[in-house]
């Protein structure tokens, strides 16, 4: 049975999971010109951090450890990996906190 994700808000990550959104490059300058694909692409996608889960327990003390990134965070992702969720047009990416390469301060 397959379950229908109709509000990105309801997905809640667990542990240290991460959901982010990838930046879309632009396909158009502002004067109207289409650019061509190889222009747009970057190598270390971008993303936006939609919801983080709790984190993770410290095995040897038990504290909880936090994740090092929070909503609305932009960040470096690797060019494989992570988990597609799909909600209508839009495609989200479920990542480990371990696997975010960088966050990037504005």
């Amino acid at each position: 049975m397959a379950t229908t994700i109709r509000n990105i808000k309801s997905v809640l990550p667990t542990l240290d999971r991460i959901l982010v959104q990838r930046f879309k490059p632009q396909e158009k300058t502002a004067s109207g010109l289409y650019l061509p694909s190889s222009s747009t692409s970057s190598p270390l996608p971008e993303a936006t951090v939609i919801a983080t889960g709790p984190g993770i327990r410290d095995s040897k003390t038990g504290d909880n450890v936090p994740n090092s990134v929070k909503a609305g965070d932009r960040v470096l992702l690797p060019g494989w990996g992570g988990s597609s969720i799909k909600v209508g047009e839009d495609e989200f990416f479920l990542f480990r906190d371990s696997e975010i390469l960088a966050k990037i301060q504005e």
